[in-house]
Protein backbone atom coordinates (compact mmCIF):
# COMPACT_ATOMS: atom_id res chain seq x y z
CA UNK A 1 0.00 0.00 0.00
CA UNK A 2 1.75 3.28 -0.98
CA UNK A 3 0.68 5.70 2.11
CA UNK A 4 2.14 9.17 2.61
CA UNK A 5 3.50 10.27 5.34
CA UNK A 6 4.94 13.09 7.74
CA UNK A 7 8.91 13.22 6.79
CA UNK A 8 10.03 14.17 10.03
CA UNK A 9 8.38 10.63 11.25
CA UNK A 10 10.68 9.31 9.12
CA UNK A 11 13.62 11.28 10.69
CA UNK A 12 14.37 13.87 8.43
CA UNK A 13 15.40 17.09 10.16
CA UNK A 14 12.53 19.15 8.55
CA UNK A 15 10.26 20.06 12.27
CA UNK A 16 10.14 23.63 12.77
CA UNK A 17 13.32 23.58 15.57
CA UNK A 18 15.45 22.10 12.70
CA UNK A 19 15.01 18.32 14.01
CA UNK A 20 12.82 15.50 13.57
CA UNK A 21 10.07 13.34 14.77
CA UNK A 22 11.64 9.98 14.44
CA UNK A 23 9.17 7.34 15.26
CA UNK A 24 9.98 3.38 14.73
CA UNK A 25 6.02 2.90 14.14
CA UNK A 26 6.37 4.81 10.96
CA UNK A 27 10.23 3.45 10.20
CA UNK A 28 9.01 -0.15 10.75
CA UNK A 29 6.03 0.06 8.44
CA UNK A 30 8.36 0.62 5.42
CA UNK A 31 8.86 -2.93 5.97
CA UNK A 32 5.32 -3.91 4.72
CA UNK A 33 4.41 -0.64 2.85
CA UNK A 34 5.53 2.15 0.05
CA UNK A 35 5.96 5.27 2.39
CA UNK A 36 5.76 8.30 0.51
CA UNK A 37 7.50 11.43 2.67
CA UNK A 38 6.02 15.03 2.62
CA UNK A 39 6.68 17.91 4.84
CA UNK A 40 3.96 20.36 3.93
CA UNK A 41 5.71 23.43 5.71
CA UNK A 42 9.19 23.43 3.48
CA UNK A 43 6.86 22.52 0.75
CA UNK A 44 5.31 25.61 1.19
CA UNK A 45 8.39 27.56 1.15
CA UNK A 46 8.97 27.94 5.01
CA UNK A 47 12.73 27.07 6.07
CA UNK A 48 13.95 25.03 8.38
CA UNK A 49 14.69 26.01 11.16
CA UNK A 50 12.03 28.19 11.34
CA UNK A 51 9.52 30.52 13.77
CA UNK A 52 6.86 27.98 15.51
CA UNK A 53 3.55 28.39 14.11
CA UNK A 54 0.22 27.79 15.70
CA UNK A 55 -3.41 28.43 14.14
CA UNK A 56 -4.87 31.19 15.56
CA UNK A 57 -8.52 31.96 15.75
CA UNK A 58 -9.94 28.17 14.91
CA UNK A 59 -8.21 25.23 13.37
CA UNK A 60 -7.29 23.94 9.80
CA UNK A 61 -10.89 24.16 8.68
CA UNK A 62 -11.32 27.85 9.67
CA UNK A 63 -7.86 28.29 8.01
CA UNK A 64 -9.26 26.97 4.91
CA UNK A 65 -12.59 28.85 4.77
CA UNK A 66 -10.34 32.09 5.68
CA UNK A 67 -11.56 32.60 9.46
CA UNK A 68 -8.14 31.83 10.96
CA UNK A 69 -4.48 32.47 10.34
CA UNK A 70 -1.57 30.27 10.89
CA UNK A 71 0.80 32.96 12.88
CA UNK A 72 4.51 32.66 14.33
CA UNK A 73 5.04 33.63 17.82
CA UNK A 74 6.39 37.04 16.55
CA UNK A 75 3.56 37.54 14.69
CA UNK A 76 3.89 36.61 11.47
CA UNK A 77 1.07 35.31 8.97
CA UNK A 78 2.32 32.21 7.29
CA UNK A 79 -0.81 31.34 6.59
CA UNK A 80 -0.32 31.08 2.30
CA UNK A 81 3.32 29.00 3.23
CA UNK A 82 0.74 26.70 4.84
CA UNK A 83 -1.91 26.56 2.26
CA UNK A 84 0.34 25.94 -0.19
CA UNK A 85 2.12 23.30 1.73
CA UNK A 86 -1.19 21.58 2.23
CA UNK A 87 -1.88 21.73 -1.60
CA UNK A 88 1.51 20.27 -2.08
CA UNK A 89 0.69 17.55 0.09
CA UNK A 90 -2.84 16.85 -1.94
CA UNK A 91 -1.03 16.91 -4.88
CA UNK A 92 1.07 13.68 -3.96
CA UNK A 93 -1.40 11.99 -2.13
CA UNK A 94 -3.86 12.23 -5.14
CA UNK A 95 -0.86 11.13 -7.96
CA UNK A 96 0.35 8.42 -6.02
CA UNK A 97 -3.18 7.23 -5.37
CA UNK A 98 -2.67 7.21 -1.68
CA UNK A 99 -5.83 6.88 0.26
CA UNK A 100 -4.47 6.86 3.58
CA UNK A 101 -1.96 9.62 5.33
CA UNK A 102 0.01 9.26 8.46
CA UNK A 103 1.04 12.61 9.52
CA UNK A 104 3.01 14.46 12.63
CA UNK A 105 0.77 14.86 15.88
CA UNK A 106 -0.28 18.37 17.14
CA UNK A 107 1.43 20.25 14.26
CA UNK A 108 -0.23 23.45 12.27
CA UNK A 109 -0.28 21.53 9.21
CA UNK A 110 -0.55 18.00 10.02
CA UNK A 111 -2.47 17.66 13.44
CA UNK A 112 -5.04 15.36 13.36
CA UNK A 113 -7.42 15.60 16.28
CA UNK A 114 -5.56 17.72 18.53
CA UNK A 115 -3.41 21.02 17.95
CA UNK A 116 -2.18 24.04 19.71
CA UNK A 117 -4.67 26.30 20.45
CA UNK A 118 -2.67 29.68 19.04
CA UNK A 119 -2.06 30.95 22.28
CA UNK A 120 1.76 29.74 22.13
CA UNK A 121 1.47 28.05 25.46
CA UNK A 122 1.47 24.63 24.93
CA UNK A 123 -2.36 23.85 25.70
CA UNK A 124 -3.80 21.62 23.23
CA UNK A 125 -7.38 22.31 21.72
CA UNK A 126 -9.52 20.01 19.85
CA UNK A 127 -8.95 20.65 16.00
CA UNK A 128 -6.95 19.48 12.66
CA UNK A 129 -3.97 20.97 10.88
CA UNK A 130 -4.43 22.73 7.63
CA UNK A 131 -2.82 19.98 5.50
CA UNK A 132 -4.99 17.61 7.79
CA UNK A 133 -7.95 19.34 6.81
CA UNK A 134 -7.74 19.64 2.95
CA UNK A 135 -6.99 16.01 2.80
CA UNK A 136 -9.90 15.12 4.56
CA UNK A 137 -12.24 17.19 2.76
CA UNK A 138 -10.65 15.03 -0.62
CA UNK A 139 -11.44 11.51 1.33
CA UNK A 140 -8.33 10.31 2.33
CA UNK A 141 -7.86 9.19 5.65
CA UNK A 142 -5.64 10.86 7.84
CA UNK A 143 -4.21 9.45 11.57
CA UNK A 144 -1.27 10.87 12.99
CA UNK A 145 1.45 9.73 15.17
Amino acid sequence: MKIVISACLLGVRCRYDGGDSRNDTAIKQKETDELIPVCPEEAGGLSTPRPPAEIVGGDGDDVLNGKAKVMTADGTDVTEAYLKGAQHALQVAQSHGATQVILKARSPSCGCGDIYDGTFSGTLTTGDGVTTALLKRHGITVTSL
